[in-house]
């Protein structure tokens, strides 16, 4: 009992690693339960530890919920981040940062369901935390779009894609790979190696003729 009190009061563990397992289980609760429907009770007893205990050390539901958000956030970031290689070319930069996207997402449900479907339902300040790590991840793409354009243009010695238009593939990419990740996560009908491929061979595919210079056009 004296161990199990021990655990409990959080007196021999880490403030780190403590808080590292209210958020484990918090981060676990909000996705499956919802911010709402969700109790620090409930967190309390799924962490191990006393609700004052996860008072003291996170305030308030609203801090604990946007303290997993900004976790989450920024696992989501650094795993695509680090996966990819800029002295790669273009397109395996991107399929790195695919793949690494889909792998994090497929192997952190609760983590992703927290940022995709919890947080921008909520309003503020919530929604403003993932809008912040949406356009970080969009400034990133673009910085990808942008060297797959440079690169192209150098091969055929022409001018590189508008910046209009650079920045508008971006956008699109990060809007299929949140629209597929979330299908995947829901269903689990393809992996993410597959849900990888399928955006590669949308986007790339696709974007090949835009880095040529071919544009469509209604007739």
């Amino acid at each position: 009992m004296g161990a199990v009190k021990s655990a409990r009061t959080g007196r021999r563990m880490p403030r780190a690693v403590r808080e590292r397992q209210m958020l484990d289980a918090a981060v676990r609760i909000f996705a499956r339960r919802g911010y709402r429907a969700t109790s620090m009770e409930e967190i309390a007893e799924r962490a191990g530890v006393s609700k004052p205990l996860v008072y003291l050390y996170l305030n308030s539901k609203e801090e604990l919920f946007t303290a997993c958000i900004r976790r989450e956030a920024e696992a989501l970031l650094a795993a695509v981040q680090s996966a990819v290689d800029p002295a790669l070319p273009a397109d395996r930069q991107l399929w790195a940062g695919l793949t690494a996207f889909f792998a994090h997402t497929a192997r952190h449900p609760d983590g992703w369901s927290v940022l995709h479907r919890q947080a921008r339902t909520h309003g503020e300040p919530f929604a403003g935390e993932v809008a912040a790590l949406r356009d970080t991840i969009v400034a990133y793409v673009t910085g990808l779009v942008r060297a797959a354009a440079h690169e192209a243009g150098a091969a055929r010695q022409e001018p590189e894609l508008a910046e209009r238009d650079v920045a508008g593939v971006a956008q699109v990419l990060v809007g299929a790979a949140e629209s597929l990740a979330a299908w995947m996560t829901e269903t689990g009908r393809v992996s993410e190696r597959e849900a990888a491929a399928t955006l590669m061979n949308v986007a790339w595919v696709g974007l090949g003729p835009l880095l040529r210079g071919e544009r469509w056009a209604p007739r």
